[in-house]
């Protein structure tokens, strides 16, 4: 049962962190009591690697004048 509860628990956890751009290993976290609070918090506060990605790809700077 344990296991079962920890499957349905990791596994939306490891993708969570792989599309924010973190490694999926951080979703071991989640069966550690109070581990699992702070990866909670830090997922929701932190800036994401795929946010910074995607705020660098703003649109093109304007072709000079000619």
């Amino acid at each position: 049962m344990m296991l079962l509860v920890a499957v349905v628990v990791i596994v939306p956890t490891l993708h969570i962190c792989s599309k924010a751009g973190y490694s999926g290993w951080l979703s071991l976290l989640v069966p550690v009591p109070i581990a699992n609070l702070l990866l909670l918090y830090f997922l929701a506060f932190a800036e994401w690697p795929l946010e910074r990605r995607v705020s660098g790809l703003g649109p093109p700077p304007a072709a000079p004048p000619a």
